[in-house]
C-alpha cells in the first residue's frame, strides 16, 4: 500500500490550477447514456473515480475515448447492458447516478448498491421516490436495486425532497428530461454541481429551467443529441489549497476558479485573519502578514450555498493552528468526524460531542502515523502535515487520490515536503 510523507514546509507560495470538479465530471459521464450521438467534455480531471465511471460507462455498451489530456469523448449508440456491474458500482457512491439515465432511456436500470467513502449513511430513497414517483416500478433488494418504467415510458410529475440531495436531484433530472409532460422537483439541491449538468443537458437538446434554485422545472423531449462541454473548476479542491495558505502562513495565487462557489470558505477565512481577494489572474490566499493575529471561528456545514461539509475536516486543521477556541457543527453528515482521532494523534486535543467538535487552537503539532479515513479528511492530515513537527505518515491514501488530481506534483511546486512511498 502506498503512503504519503509529509513534512514540516514552512509558508507555501506560488501558483495552483485548479481541475475539474470531480463532483461534476461524474454526473456529467453518467448523463452521456442519454444520448445516441457522441459527448464531449473537456477539462476532465484524471482521477480513480473518473477511471471507474468509464468502465462502468463501457460495462453498459459505451465508448469512452481519451481524445488528449482531460478531453472524453462518450458515445453510447446503443445501451447494452441496463445494469451496472458489482465489482465496479462497489467502488464509489456516483456510479449509482446511472440509474436516471438507464431508465430514461431504455425503460429499465439495475444497480448494485453503491461503495465510497464512510463517511455515513447516504440512502438512495430519495432517488427511489423520484424515481416511483416519475411512475417506475421499484424492486429493492438486499444488495441491488431494480427499476422498470411502466409500458407508455415514464411520465413528468411533481417531487418534493424532504432533504435537498444532491444526488437525488442529479438522478430525477436526468431520467426526467425523457419523460413525457412536465417534472417539478421542489426543495432540489442547488449546488454548482447541479447548475452544471443541467447546462449539459441543455446542450444536449433538454428543456430544464430553475437549477440553481430549489425549485427545477423539466419538460421532457423525445431524445438528445450529441453536445460538448466544459467541467466547471473544482470547488472543494479550490477550498483545499485556500485552506494549504492559510494553514502554512503561506502567499498563493490559485487559478480557474468560480469565486462564487467558495464564498462561504473565503468569508470564514477572512473572519479569521487570512486576506482573499480577486486579481486578474485568478484568486489570493495570503496569511504572511508575520504582525497579524490568525484567531478562532465557528462554522456550521450546511447544504449549498452554505458552507461544505467536504471543507469542513480540511478547515478544521488550520482552526487548530490560531488563537482561540473554535466549535465546528456537521449536519450533513453524521459520521464525518472520523479524522478527529488522527488529528488528536498529531496533536489536536478536539473534543467531539454529537454533531459538534470543539478545537481548543493554538496547538503546534506533531508528526505521527495515521490514517486517510476518507477523502476530505486525508486532505485534512496533508495539511496538519505540513506545519507539524517532524514527518507524518499517513496511510489509506487511495482516498485522496480519488478526488484529488495531480495531488502531489501540485503541493511539491508550491513548497511542500510531501512524497509518495510505494510498498
Amino acid at each position: 500500500m502506498a503512503k504519503f510523507l509529509v513534512q514540516k514546509s514552512g509558508p507555501l507560495s506560488g501558483e495552483v490550477q485548479i481541475s475539474g470538479a470531480k463532483n461534476a465530471v461524474l454526473p456529467l459521464m453518467a448523463a452521456s447514456l442519454l444520448a445516441e450521438e457522441p459527448c464531449e467534455i473537456k477539462d476532465v480531471p484524471d482521477l480513480r473515480d473518473v477511471k471507474v465511471m468509464k468502465e462502468i460507462l463501457e460495462s453498459v455498451g459505451s465508448e469512452v475515448k481519451d481524445i488528449d489530456d482531460g478531453h472524453l469523448n462518450i458515445y453510447t449508440k446503443e445501451i447494452t447492458k441496463a445494469e451496472g456491474c458489482f465489482e465496479l458500482v462497489n467502488k464509489m457512491r456516483a456510479s449509482f447516478l446511472i440509474m436516471g439515465p438507464l431508465l430514461a432511456r431504455t425503460g429499465r436500470g439495475k444497480v448494485y448498491l453503491p461503495g465510497g467513502c464512510t463517511i455515513g449513511a447516504r440512502p438512495i430513497d430519495l432517488h427511489l421516490k423520484g424515481f416511483e414517483a416519475l411512475g417506475a416500478k421499484v424492486i429493492n433488494e438486499d444488495s441491488y436495486v431494480e427499476c422498470i418504467a411502466p409500458e407508455g415510458g415514464l411520465v413528468g410529475n411533481s417531487i418534493y425532497l424532504d432533504f435537498p440531495s444532491v444526488g437525488a436531484t442529479e438522478n430525477i433530472m436526468t431520467a426526467a428530461v425523457l419523460a413525457s409532460g412536465t417534472t417539478s422537483i421542489f426543495n432540489a439541491a442547488e449546488e454548482p454541481e447541479i447548475v452544471d449538468l443541467a447546462n449539459f443537458l441543455n446542450k444536449m437538446g433538454a428543456r430544464i429551467k430553475g437549477a440553481g434554485t430549489d425549485h427545477i422545472k423539466i419538460e421532457g423531449v423525445e431524445h438528445l443529441k450529441s453536445a460538448r462541454h466544459t467541467v466547471i473548476p473544482d470547488r472543494i479542491e479550490t477550498g483545499t489549497f485556500m485552506l494549504a495558505a492559510a494553514i502554512t502562513r503561506g502567499n498563493i495565487l490559485i487559478k480557474n476558479v468560480v469565486p462564487d462557489h467558495v464564498m462561504p470558505i473565503a468569508a470564514k477565512l477572512r473572519e479569521s485573519g487570512v486576506d482573499v481577494f480577486l486579481e486578474e489572474e485568478g484568486m489570493r490566499v495570503r496569511a504572511d502578514d508575520k504582525n497579524r493575529k490568525f484567531v478562532a471561528t465557528d462554522i456550521k456545514t450546511l447544504p449549498y450555498p452554505g458552507f461544505p461539509t467536504d471543507i469542513q475536516s480540511p478547515f478544521m486543521s488550520y482552526l487548530t493552528t490560531v488563537d482561540g477556541g473554535s466549535t465546528v457543527i456537521e449536519t450533513v453528515f453524521e459520521n464525518r468526524f472520523m479524522h478527529v482521532a488522527e488529528l488528536n494523534r498529531m496533536g489536536a486535543n478536539i473534543k467531539t460531542d454529537g454533531n459538534r467538535a470543539f478545537i481548543p487552537g493554538s496547538k503546534v503539532l506533531e508528526g505521527a502515523q495515521v490514517i486517510a479515513t476518507d477523502l476530505r479528511a486525508g486532505a485534512a492530515l496533508v495539511l496538519a502535515g505540513l506545519v507539524a513537527e517532524g514527518t507524518t505518515e499517513i496511510s489509506e491514501i487511495y482516498h485522496i487520490e480519488r478526488g484529488y488530481e495531480k495531488f502531489v506534483e501540485k503541493f511539491r511546486r508550491l513548497g511542500a515536503n510531501i512524497f509518495k512511498m510505494e510498498e
